[in-house]
């Protein structure tokens, strides 16, 4: 039950440093050989620090955010032979982005949907990010086909 804890803080973990724009927090959340895929998204795929300055400059734009990961199944053990010192989460994802006006909050500019697969490995510093690759599978909203 710690172990499934600890997967679903490092996915909302995942969300939050996004959503706030903390890329630092967001490379930590990775192994050091972590990889992540955004290109079903209309980005890049690469090593954590490529992606995360890649994020920083595409979400820059976008002053309100929220992610919502949701629908969470997790897997512990699913390589040959583990020892339970991995796991694979799939999880939907709903992200409405928007910017704001002199007035306030305005309405969302772009929500994008999908899924995310993450691998995740255990750590002698707990469970961290090994692998996340990003399913897109709608948007709506400026660049929405």
């Amino acid at each position: 039950m710690r172990d499934r804890l600890a997967v679903d803080d490092l996915v909302t973990a995942y969300a939050v440093a996004v959503d706030d724009g903390d890329w630092t927090a967001y490379r930590g959340l990775f192994t050091a050989d972590g990889r992540a895929d955004y290109r079903s998204a209309g980005g890049v795929g690469g090593d954590a620090g490529r992606v995360a300055a890649w994020l920083a400059g595409n979400l820059a734009r976008f002053a309100v955010r929220q992610h919502l990961i949701v629908n969470r199944q997790v897997r512990f053990g699913v390589l040959d032979q583990d020892t339970g010192d991995t796991a694979r989460v799939r999880a939907d994802y709903v992200s409405p982005m928007g910017v704001t006006d002199p007035g306030g909050l305005a309405a969302p500019d772009l929500v994008c949907g999908g899924r995310y697969d993450f691998g995740l490995l255990r750590t002698a510093e707990g469970w961290r990010l090994s692998q996340v690759v990003v399913h897109e599978k709608w948007r709506r909203g400026p660049g929405a086909p």
